[in-house]
């Protein structure tokens, strides 16, 4: 019996499976973490286009001038509408279930906008088929300098 307990014949097989399991997991977690964060970059930089394309959302009967400095007034509709023809125009790649969540003026100088989609995991699709959500907000101001 002691023979048997000093055999080490074998015992480095169970090592070599655990640390190729931790591998693949750690693999498969950096995979799934660059995905989201380059889908969220995706995401953020459409909304950003976006927010810029409402913030530029005025007529020039819509600027007033304060003290000596022009200022453009933003209202909410138009801004909305400059945010969705950006979009219908904007190459929208994959994102799932493109959304605009919200797309305003809060204070009359700045737009506001929200966008969401879906990200799947590139790897296990079978832990989130309908995905998850990722939302950005982005706000941009026109200046007249």
């Amino acid at each position: 019996m002691r023979r048997l307990l000093r055999d080490e014949t074998g015992s480095t097989i169970p090592l070599i499976v655990g640390f190729a399991v931790l591998a693949l997991a750690l693999i498969l977690t950096v995979v799934s973490a660059s995905s989201l964060y380059l889908e969220r970059k995706r995401l953020f930089d459409l909304a950003d286009g976006a927010a810029l394309s409402g913030a530029e959302a005025f007529d020039i009967d819509d600027v007033v001038i304060v003290g000596s400095v022009p200022r453009p007034v933003l209202r909410s509709p138009e801004v909305a509408d400059a945010v969705a023809q950006y979009l219908a125009a904007a190459s929208t790649g994959d994102l799932v279930d493109l959304k605009v969540v919200d797309a305003e003026t809060v204070d009359g100088k700045s737009a506001t906008v929200t966008l969401a989609a879906y990200w799947r995991p590139p790897v296990f699709t079978i832990l989130g088929q309908q995905g998850f959500p990722v939302r950005v907000t982005v706000v941009a101001r026109s200046v007249f300098d």
